[in-house]
C-alpha cells in the first residue's frame, strides 16, 4: 500500500482537543474486478475515517478509485475484502434487504443527473427514501414541507421535475437526501450539470449544511468545487495520494 494512511495524514490536534465521533470507518478495503484474465484493484487496502460534521471533497483522476470508493460508501457495492462501518454498524453483516433499509435510513444521495422520479412532484420525490423504511415516521410530511421550503421550493411543491430548472431539481435532490437525517450525505459531481451561478448556489447550500454539523462527502473533478470543502482527499491508483485538512476552504465570493 502506498501513500499516507488515515492516521499518518492527520495533523496533531491542539492540546485538549477531542476528535469528533467516527461516522464512516473504512479499514483495509480492497475492491478487485476481473477484466478477462486481468485483475484490476480499484481500491487497494484503503483505510480512512470520516468523522461527524466533516466536509470532504474526494478528488482524483479517472481510474483513481473515487467512484469505487463512493459506491462502497453508498452501500451499492461491497468490498472484496476489508471492513466498512457506518455509525458502528458493520455493513458486511447486513443481508441485501437489511442493506437496502440501512442505505435509506443512514445515507443521503445527491447525483449529477438528479435522479428524480418524473411522475412524482417535489414533495413526493423528497419523501421517496421514507418509502423504503419499515415504519413511516410521524410528522414526516411536515418535515418534507420544511425541507422544500429550506431549499427554496416552497412555491413549487406540486411541480414535477420537467417543470423545474436543473438547479431546482438539484435542490429537490438535496432535500430528499436530508429527509431521514442521514449519517452521511454523498454527493457525486453534484454541480456537474449546472451553470456556474447555479452551481455556486448549490455549494452555498452545502456550506450551510456543513455549518449545521452535517457530514458531507463530495466527489468532484473540479478544483474550484473541491476548494469549497473543509478538507480534500485525493486518490491515486486505488489509495490515498494526499490529504488536505482545512487547507482547501475558500469563501463563496472567492470561488465566483
Amino acid at each position: 500500500m502506498s501513500g499516507p494512511t488515515a492516521e499518518s495524514a492527520r495533523p496533531e490536534a491542539g492540546e485538549g482537543a477531542a476528535l469528533a465521533e467516527p461516522v464512516a470507518e473504512l479499514s483495509d478495503i480492497t475492491r478487485l474486478y476481473r477484466m478477462g484474465e486481468e485483475e484490476v484493484r480499484a481500491l487497494d487496502e484503503f483505510s480512512f475515517t470520516f468523522r461527524q460534521g466533516e466536509y470532504w471533497a474526494i478528488m482524483g483522476s479517472s481510474g483513481s478509485g473515487k467512484s469505487t470508493l463512493l459506491n462502497i460508501l453508498g452501500c451499492v457495492d461491497r468490498p472484496t475484502v476489508g471492513s466498512y462501518r457506518v455509525r458502528d454498524q458493520e455493513v458486511a453483516d447486513l443481508d441485501d434487504d437489511e442493506l437496502s433499509t440501512f442505505r435509506g435510513a443512514e445515507l443521503g444521495f445527491i447525483f449529477q443527473s438528479y435522479n428524480l422520479i418524473p411522475q412524482l412532484d417535489v414533495l413526493e420525490n423528497i419523501l421517496m427514501p421514507v418509502m423504503y423504511q419499515d415504519e413511516i415516521p410521524d410528522g414526516i410530511e411536515d418535515r418534507a414541507l420544511e425541507l422544500a421550503k429550506r431549499v427554496g421550493l416552497g412555491d413549487r411543491l406540486h411541480h414535477r421535475p420537467m417543470q423545474l430548472s436543473g438547479g431546482q431539481q438539484q435542490r429537490v435532490a438535496i432535500a430528499r437526501s436530508l429527509i431521514n437525517d442521514p449519517a452521511l450525505i454523498l454527493a457525486d459531481e453534484a454541480t456537474g450539470n449546472l451553470d456556474s451561478k447555479t452551481a455556486n448556489e448549490i455549494l452555498e447550500l452545502f456550506d450551510e449544511l456543513h455549518a449545521e454539523g452535517k457530514t458531507i462527502l463530495l466527489v468532484t473533478h473540479e478544483a474550484e468545487v473541491g476548494r469549497r470543502a473543509e478538507n480534500i482527499l485525493r486518490l491515486k491508483d486505488g489509495n490515498i495520494d494526499s490529504v488536505e485538512r482545512g487547507a482547501g476552504r475558500v469563501e463563496a465570493s472567492d470561488a465566483e
